[in-house]
């Protein structure tokens, strides 16, 4: 992902054993309803479970050697 698109509609791209790569702004609501926006092109969400900076990755899937399984997109 460049971060050069220019999109109205969010975009996940899901990087092969890495993280979903979220085209951006983007808005996170915690738990109790607290917002903040996060105003870049993109943000790394981690997928692998083991980001000491969950939601956002750290790049620890490529010490974990994190193997993503083959997944079909659901249609609802």
């Amino acid at each position: 992902m460049s971060g050069t698109e220019n999109r109205n509609d969010p975009l996940i791209d899901v990087r092969e054993n890495g993280p979903y790569l979220v085209q951006g702004p983007l808005t996170f609501r915690d738990a109790q309803g607290n917002e903040q926006t996060i105003d870049r092109p993109w943000v790394a969400l981690c997928r692998c479970g083991h980001s000491q900076k969950k939601p956002f990755c750290d790049g620890t899937h490529s010490s974990q050697n994190f193997q993503a399984e083959k997944g079909e997109f659901y249609k609802p």
